[in-house]
């Protein structure tokens, strides 16, 4: 591996050199989603940034084994563990059973990042798949000490590390008043810190998902999850975790706490987290409303990719604020470069030597701080440089395994889609004369017959005092 990848740890707070546990191999986690309601782009502006991780590892010779989960359980309305779970909510709120609502949303969720082109990671596993490993971990810190039974629940108790807020450089009095103020204080607690491992039917009486433990029917806290899915597929060291910056405190803080007194050891080396998207009131979420969503953003006439295009202009670690304005931009420059890439040749030689140059000054942009902007820059300087169409093609073709934008196929797709959209719309203009000569010719039959054969397709006529109008149903 010639070039070396940096980039910021969370963990040390500097940007640093990646270097795995093993070789040549990369074990990766990422939270995966809370499935109740449908990702907004805030949420996918993450999976983005960690997609562009993943295929640079890769492009830079990695073999990377990546992990998701799928929180289909135990994830309440707040990160301190009060209120309601989030699937039990959305079940509510659909009239569905919490597994009927988390498929849909699953599937959502993955249809979306399909069209961001977002790879799958080789393992994506739900929760629910997992509760002996989440009694078996509870069980370990019951018994060397690390948790404790209160008020029916088990918490992970905070005291016992000595250091709990291994992220900040903020004292443990800060975070409780920063972070925490809002929160009901849980009087079960020894400590304001410490967090569930597992929830008893004394908590929530109508939680639908609940399974036997040891210590009664209950179901286990959110944290826990993601700690025993990543050891079950990654095992005791783990080079990457990745999430939202939203994810650090508490989520990430209890994964780390549990994970290393289960294991004994350092679990985790690496934490790579995205920075928000905001609009002009603040943060996007799903709270505030209206959810941006990807099906929203293409019922507006905007390409998924436009989306990914948009992220990629931007830095992970820097807040991004998103405007349907600059969205419009975005679409403006991205038909103009994959019109432009679609006008070159394949044809001529390539320079082997000037393919390199390009290639290591595309990888050095990314191997510092994964500095997509300039990655891209090296895009824009490979369509100006005086080499051939054949050279500029195979090159922006082998940046794309990165970026993901469908460079070099997007604009024959919008060519034959448009080529289609023409063909389609003569069709409908000649059956509407078809069916204006047999109203003439008072053959009505014919006419409705027209009409209906066209509503059959999708195709709605209206009769207009300015004459026949048409669109799709």
């Amino acid at each position: 591996m010639e070039n070396k990848l940096y980039f910021y740890n969370t963990l040390t707070r500097k940007v640093e050199q990646f270097i795995p546990n093993q070789e040549g191999k990369v074990s990766m986690y990422t939270c995966g989603p809370t499935v109740y309601h449908f990702a907004h782009i805030g949420n996918l502006r993450s999976y983005i940034m960690e997609d562009l991780l993943e295929k640079t590892l890769r492009y830079i010779g990695y073999d990377v084994k990546r992990v998701m989960n799928i929180t289909d359980v135990g994830h309440l309305s707040s990160d301190a563990d009060t209120g309601e779970d989030k699937m039990l909510i959305g079940a509510k709120r659909e009239h569905k059973s919490v597994m009927d609502l988390a498929k849909f949303y699953t599937d959502a969720f993955m249809s979306d990042c399909g069209k961001l082109n977002i790879k799958t990671p080789e393992v994506v596993e739900p929760a629910t798949n997992c509760i002996s490993e989440f009694i078996q971990m509870v069980e370990k810190l019951l018994k060397d000490g690390y948790a404790y039974e209160s008020g029916g629940n088990i918490y992970f108790d905070t005291s016992k590390l000595e250091e709990y807020h291994i992220f900040s450089n903020q004292t443990e009095r800060e975070l409780l008043v920063g972070v925490r103020d809002d929160v009901q204080e849980d009087g079960n607690k020894r400590n304001k810190s410490d967090f569930v491992l597992w929830f008893t039917k004394s908590k929530f009486d109508d939680q639908e998902l609940k399974w036997d433990s040891p210590w009664g029917v209950g179901y286990p806290g959110w944290h826990i999850e993601c700690s025993c899915i990543s050891i079950k597929h990654l095992g005791e060291y783990m080079d990457i975790h990745c999430g939202g910056v939203d994810n650090i405190f508490p989520h990430h803080t209890n994964e780390i706490a549990q994970s290393e007194a289960y294991l004994g050891h350092k679990w985790c080396n690496y934490w790579f987290h995205v920075h928000h998207l905001n609009d002009k009131a603040g943060k996007i979420s799903k709270s505030k409303g209206a959810v941006l969503t990807i099906p929203l953003l293409e019922s507006k006439g905007y390409d998924p990719l436009v989306y990914r295009w948009f992220c990629l202009q931007s830095h992970y670690r820097k807040p991004l604020e998103f405007s349907f304005e600059v969205l419009d931009q975005m679409k403006a420059a991205y038909d103009k470069l994959v019109k432009r890439i679609g006008s070159l040749s394949r044809e001529g030689d390539i320079d082997q030597e000037r393919f390199a140059f390009f290639r290591k000054q595309f990888e050095d942009a990314l191997c510092d701080d994964l500095n997509s902007s300039m990655a891209i820059t090296v895009l824009y300087d490979v369509l100006k440089a005086e080499i051939t169409d054949a050279a500029k093609y195979a090159l922006i073709k082998d940046f794309d395994q990165v970026l993901s934008l469908n460079l070099t196929s997007a604009y024959a797709a919008k060519e034959e889609e448009s080529a289609v959209d023409e063909e389609l719309e003569a069709y409908i203009l000649s059956r509407i004369e078809e069916r204006k000569a047999a109203k003439k010719q008072k053959d009505y039959a014919k006419a409705d017959a027209i009409r209906q054969e066209l509503l059959e397709q999708g195709i709605v006529l209206e009769d207009t005092r300015e004459g026949v109008k048409w669109k799709m149903a």
